[in-house]
Formats: structure tokens, C-alpha cells, sequence
């Protein structure tokens, strides 16, 4: 098990000690609207006030341009408790964000039927 100031509490049986809804303070919606790929960034401006250790490793993560579900997966918390997270630190000015950028039309049929074939072939 690690420190209380080390990041998450881990037990190597039991996973993670503290419930996912204690990093966010019970707080189940972001003050901004993010979603699965909206890009984050940090901005360089040092957060003011006690930020916990997840709002830590998110901004770190967040030193390029990361999607939010990359940010959950590697801070190994729900979606929605992520979003928080991130939302926090857009309204504490230290990260910014944007809508996804898409390189491609995603109701293109071609695309979608390239992605339908690939999925065929696996299974």
C-alpha cells in the first residue's frame, strides 16, 4: 500500500482503496461539457488552492493534447469521475480544451463499411 500523498491507495488483492466518487468529492458532473474525445491540454498556469493527487497525475498526463477517455484509462478511474477531474482543472484555468478534431467524416459509408468488414474478419 502506498502513502496517503503517494497517489491512489492500492492494495495488490483488494485494487484501489478509495470509492472513485471520493476523488471528485461525490460530484457526479463536470462544470463543462466534455466528452469521450474532447482534447485536453495543459496550459502551463499553476492551479490555485488543494488539488488531489488524481488532479496531479491528470495534468500531468496532459502535458500534450490527450483525449479524456486516455486520461481515464490512465488515471484508471470512470469516465464520469475523470470528467470531473479535468472540468476542475479547465476552471482553475490550468488546462484548456476543444472538441475532437475529426479527419474524417464519421457517417462516411465507405469508412463505415471498412470498419463493418475489419470487424467481420475477427470474428
Amino acid at each position: 500500500m502506498t502513502a496517503a500523498g503517494d497517489g491512489p491507495w492500492l492494495d495488490e488483492a483488494a485494487g484501489r482503496l478509495v470509492r472513485p466518487f471520493t476523488v471528485s468529492n461525490g460530484r457526479t458532473r463536470p462544470t463543462v461539457a466534455l466528452d469521450l474525445m474532447s482534447q485536453v491540454m495543459a496550459t502551463g498556469a499553476t492551479p490555485l488552492g488543494y488539488l488531489g493527487p488524481e488532479h496531479a497525475q491528470a495534468l500531468e498526463r496532459c502535458r500534450v493534447p490527450v483525449a479524456v477517455a486516455e486520461v481515464a484509462a490512465h488515471l484508471k478511474l470512470p469516465v464520469a469521475v475523470t470528467k470531473v477531474l479535468l472540468a476542475d482543472l479547465v476552471d482553475c484555468r490550468a488546462l484548456t480544451t476543444k472538441p475532437p478534431a475529426f479527419h474524417h467524416n464519421p457517417t462516411d459509408r465507405a469508412l463505415l463499411e471498412a470498419v463493418l468488414d475489419g470487424l467481420r474478419r475477427q470474428l
